[in-house]
């Protein structure tokens, strides 16, 4: 969910495009491509418009150009940024040149590799290291080719990044297939495959819906070892992967909403509310099963969230 330093002349557009957006509406919102994200997003239009009678915009874009707009001041909030999946953003728009501002209250979050658990059961897939085993990994042979395919996440998330080192670093790159598609698709092809109960394997995280769609298992792994975790970013370094070593499990992580410092000043209201912006995982779980399962316009369904959590909303505007 990350990559970052020099943008390329596409998010040098995107940002442009952005800024015009921002002489438009007194505030805007970035939204990256996942579902938890987007419904944040529509709720805090909701509860800026309502509340406040400022005008929201939301605006998709990755994860680095949303930081990069924060920065100009022509974005001014992502709601959902990874720690550590996106700490090199973090670092370098809070901690170095302090044009972005965190809010304190991170939601905890867990990410690694998922089976559905007929898979753990049936086929004895349980730890990391039976992803190097030749014959576990051809069970998640789904297009006859002989050589099976494990889901590393969508193009653009940091996570990407970090599951292609683990993958070279545990060793099952050289067994598997790794797919990097949208989420969307992913999880379709999860769905097919408990209909038809056949093996899948890929990236899984908490919170999220799927857990309430699908039983699944987390595969064991050695606890996270700082020593063995060194992840270089494609855009710092082209021999980035050789150079990069992840043999362990993550090491958890938070989920903070960022926003741009410059709200302090032009809209201090806003600031506040970012600020003290606090969300349960459940919250968020729930959030995204309705935008993706019950397919509920994301709009709509943060108007109806807002006016059924009064009590939270009001404790975010004091």
């Amino acid at each position: 969910m990350k990559l970052n330093k020099a943008l390329s002349s596409v998010g040098v557009a995107a940002i442009l495009t952005f800024a015009g957006a921002a002489q438009a509406a007194d505030v805007v919102i970035g939204v990256p491509n996942w579902p938890s994200v987007n419904a944040t997003a529509n709720v805090l239009k909701v509860v800026i418009e309502d509340n406040l009678g400022l005008e929201v915009e939301l605006q998709n874009g990755t994860n680095p150009v949303v930081f990069e707009a924060m920065d100009k001041g022509s974005m001014h909030a992502h709601p959902e940024v990874w720690l550590p999946n996106q700490q090199n953003l973090h670092d370098k728009f809070v901690k170095d040149s302090g044009s972005v501002a965190m809010n304190p209250n991170g939601i905890s979050a867990e990410q690694g590799m998922c089976v559905p658990d007929f898979v753990a059961e049936e086929y004895g897939v349980t730890t990391i290291e039976d992803l190097t085993d030749p014959e576990k990994a051809a069970l998640f042979d789904s297009d006859g080719d002989g050589r099976g395919e494990i889901w590393i996440g969508a193009p653009g998330w940091a996570s990407t990044i970090v599951e292609r080192v683990r993958a070279k670093s545990y060793g099952y790159a050289e067994t598997l297939e790794l797919l990097e598609i949208d989420e969307t698709l992913a999880f379709a092809n999860l769905d097919a495959a408990v209909k038809e109960k056949k093996p899948w394997i890929g990236f899984c995280y908490t919170p999220h819906y799927i857990f309430l769609v699908h039983e699944l298992t987390a595969l064991e792994e050695p606890p996270h070892n700082a020593a063995t975790w060194k992840v270089v970013q494609p855009t710092d370094d082209p021999d980035w992967l050789a150079k990069s070593e992840a043999g362990s499990a993550w090491n958890g992580a938070k989920l903070h909403l960022h926003y741009s410092k410059e709200l302090e000043e032009k809209h201090p209201e806003v600031a506040k509310l970012f600020s003290n912006m606090k969300l349960e995982g459940e919250a968020l779980t729930e959030m995204s099963y309705a935008l993706v399962i019950n397919k509920e316009d994301p709009a709509e369904f943060a108007k109806k969230w807002v006016a059924a959590n009064e009590d939270t909303v009001l404790s975010w505007l004091q």
